[in-house]
């Protein structure tokens, strides 16, 4: 049986040769391809490199994980995407999802929990942490009245935009291209029924969307 192919994407070196490290000396069928330290140097790798499996972080300076992810979906990368994080809150985790990632592991998890999860992401097989799962459910199962209810990044976004900040700062805040943030505003603005941003504050405290305790 082949290796499986890896490809790591973590801002810190550390992580990178504790990883690296970790998967050489398992000796049981494992294979690091290479390393990037952004989302972008990790989408020109992966497209270079074929790994079965990229694990992914999410929030690093000069390209967040959820953009290097929708990237790599949009260009039918091969590779399985596996986030590899510290971050399980909504905001993270459903956006990785979205994107397109194949599996979601928090960084605490022990080396056999992540070594089954590479294997299982290489065989296309969803991974997804027990704190993962249970708020993937929880959002699956809260109720929406139609199809305009914002989701979990959407939300965050507006609640920036209320307290005026400009899509950069908010781009730099949450890791991701200010390309995006201008697409999420774009959707933002198309279910609350609003044109620009005033409109949209004003409609997310209308709706009780903004001002939640």
């Amino acid at each position: 049986m082949n290796d499986i192919t890896l490809l790591i994407v973590d801002d810190h070196p550390v992580v990178r040769d504790g990883l690296r490290g970790m998967f050489a000396a398992d000796g049981s069928g494992f294979r690091v391809l290479g390393e990037a330290p952004d989302g972008v140097r990790g989408v020109e790798l992966a497209l270079e490199l074929d790994p079965d499996v990229v694990l992914m972080d999410l929030r690093m300076p000069g390209g967040g994980g959820v953009d290097a992810i929708a990237e790599l979906t949009r260009r039918g990368a091969r590779s399985r995407i596996l986030v590899l994080t510290t971050y399980d809150t909504d905001t993270d985790t459903l956006p990785a999802i979205e994107a397109g990632a194949t599996g979601y592991l928090l960084k605490d998890a022990p080396r056999e929990e992540l070594f089954a999860a590479v294997r299982a992401a290489a065989e296309g097989r969803t991974v997804l942490s027990p704190a993962v799962a249970s708020r993937l459910v929880t959002a699956v199962r809260a109720p929406a009245a139609d199809g305009t209810a914002l989701s979990a990044r959407e939300g965050e976004i507006l609640t920036l935009v209320a307290k005026g900040t400009a899509n950069r700062a908010i781009a730099a805040e949450l890791f991701i291209s200010e390309a995006t943030v201008k697409t999420h505003l774009t959707h933002i603005y198309g279910k609350l029924g609003v044109k620009d941003r005033a409109a949209a504050v004003a409609a997310g405290y209308d709706r009780g969307i903004l001002g939640r305790s």
